[in-house]
């Protein structure tokens, strides 16, 4: 893959237009991770190609240090540097080991407001070869119930890529 995205065109179907999305990036970022080592490159590159592609409010990883979840590569405004596990919408996917969708950040017992234009979050643990949650790839909208099944699946599919590179 190039230093550039190809993406499908919009149709106005919002549910259709991030699923051609997401089969389209899915392959041009495995592309492109699979000629890197580095894991701060992958996990940049591939916050920057998912801000790229769909216009995310924030997009960014939260990796497991030191007992709790640290701050790695992000896209957006700044965020959060540390976050406890079993705290926030982070921590919840990381202890409970499973992606979390959150329509409405008032609505979740907890949220961490890292910004208060934070209005949606979905948060997908990434898991090594292990088995162990590694990170979160966590993923926030300015709009109120902006993430479906939609994007559930297809950042669950982002979050695989990773794992063999962990």
């Amino acid at each position: 893959m190039a230093e550039t995205l190809t993406l499908p065109a919009a149709t106005g179907n919002r549910a259709f237009d991030r699923q051609a999305i997401y089969d389209s990036l899915i392959p041009q970022l495995d592309a492109l991770l699979s000629g890197e080592t580095d894991l701060t490159a992958n996990l940049a590159n591939t916050a920057a190609a998912l801000r790229e592609a769909f216009g995310f409010f924030w997009v960014g990883f939260y990796l497991a240090k030191e007992n709790q979840l640290v701050f790695g590569p992000f896209q957006g405004p700044i965020a959060c540097t540390r976050i406890q596990f079993n705290k926030g919408v982070c921590g919840a996917a990381y202890s409970r080991r499973e992606t979390i969708l959150v329509p409405d950040v008032e609505q979740f017992p907890g949220h961490i407001a890292c910004s208060s234009a934070s209005k949606s979050e979905v948060v997908v643990p990434v898991f090594d070869a292990s088995g162990h949650v590694a990170m979160v790839l966590d993923i926030d909208s300015d709009l109120v119930n902006d993430f479906d099944e939609t994007d559930v699946r297809g950042l669950e599919r982002v979050a695989a890529l990773l794992r063999p590179r962990l």
